[in-house]
């Protein structure tokens, strides 16, 4: 045996002895929103007419630690409706390596990225389907890996990076213990981003980009790779914070180009989303919060072959209040919608929630 291997085997047999777990814990976590809402022609579905609502969330957490300083986890959450959200993944954290997280629909780079203005209650996107600002790189979700740095220190600014790769970047979930079925339409993908945090400041910044393998009939329009991305800005000032953001979506899409008075489908109808979010939060004491967002977006049809079709605006402006008591709470929001899901001709949406909140 050469020496090389001998001191390799060496090592990792004296790793193996020197390392050893300590007893994990399992941890129960969830809450319930009791909700009674009111809503007027809104074409997304649980926002028209009026009635009470539940919304049920439950995650087990399970995680231990290793001599050496290394913790791992193991994380499954589910909905009220079960068959149609349930997520899993496993966390392992270095001191010095950073962490590296797999798994399956949850824990993917852009949920740190994708919707980071300020909001007291929820992210709009929860509130109305036709916000796309949150689907910034969801196509990472499906049985992904994602690696995040150590914290950097560089001239009093905290600097992580993250890294992501999906070997099926599909908008289809794997089955619990199941692998990625190779798609026709969509291949690999690969999403990276950067925080930077110096005092009350925080900026971040990600892209997201997976493989297209549409095939299309000669003369057709070339079809291109999916590309994601997005930036925000944070500032706290005492009991204020102000956030602004912009995202940039083409979802390599060719084909025919859709009229003003259509709505978009995203992923579907040729064209490129963009657009930003405005956001500020007052705390007026440490119970009660108040927000406001404004979001713009613009789809462009990218319509080529000659043919011009005119760009679409919607724009969502959503007030929302958070008064918390411990594990209750209470909120509300309004929120309005012009020219939802991009279409000229759709009814504007005006949408009214007060909500009951038990977390435990």
């Amino acid at each position: 045996m050469n020496k090389f291997k001998k001191i390799g085997l060496t090592a990792l047999a004296g790793s193996l002895v020197a390392v050893s777990a300590h007893a994990g814990e399992l941890t129960v976590t969830g809450g319930v929103n009791v909700t009674l809402k009111h809503g007027t022609a809104a074409a997304a579905t649980n926002t028209s007419g009026r009635g009470i609502g539940t919304d049920k969330d439950v995650a087990f957490s399970g995680g231990g630690e290793l001599d050496n300083g290394t913790t791992f986890s193991v994380t499954t959450a589910t909905t009220d409706k079960q068959t149609d959200l349930t997520s899993g993944y496993i966390t392992i954290s270095t001191p010095s390596f950073g962490s590296f997280l797999m798994g399956n629909h949850s824990g993917a780079a852009h949920y740190k990225y994708d919707e980071e203005v300020p909001q007291v209650y929820e992210q709009i996107s929860d509130i109305t389907s036709t916000v796309t600002q949150n689907k910034v790189g969801d196509f990472m979700d499906n049985n992904h890996i994602t690696y995040t740095s150590p914290t950097f220190d560089f001239g009093g600014a905290s600097i992580t990076f993250d890294l992501g790769y999906a070997s099926d970047a599909s908008d289809t979930e794997t089955s619990d213990g199941g692998i990625p079925k190779e798609q026709a339409t969509y291949g690999t993908g690969q999403e990276a981003g950067v925080t930077i945090a110096y005092d009350a400041f925080k900026f971040g910044i990600y892209g997201a980009e997976r493989e297209n393998k549409t095939q299309v009939a000669a003369g057709a329009d070339a079809v291109r790779d999916e590309f994601n991305g997005v930036w925000y800005a944070k500032y706290s000032m005492g009991p204020v914070s102000v956030g602004y953001s912009e995202f940039y979506m083409d979802a390599g899409v060719s084909g025919t180009a859709e009229a003003t008075t259509s709505a978009k489908v995203l992923r579907t109808n040729a064209g490129i989303q963009e657009g930003h979010q405005i956001g500020i939060a007052f705390n007026v004491n440490d119970n009660l919060s108040l927000s406001y967002t404004e979001s713009e977006e613009t789809y462009n049809a990218q319509a080529g072959k000659g043919v011009t079709v005119a760009d679409v605006d919607q724009k969502i402006d959503a007030i929302q209040v958070a008064y918390s008591m411990g594990g209750m709470s209470v909120k509300a929001y309004q929120m309005d919608v012009t020219n939802p899901s991009f279409d000229e001709d759709a009814d504007d949406s005006k949408v009214t929630e007060i909500a009951l909140g038990l977390a435990f």
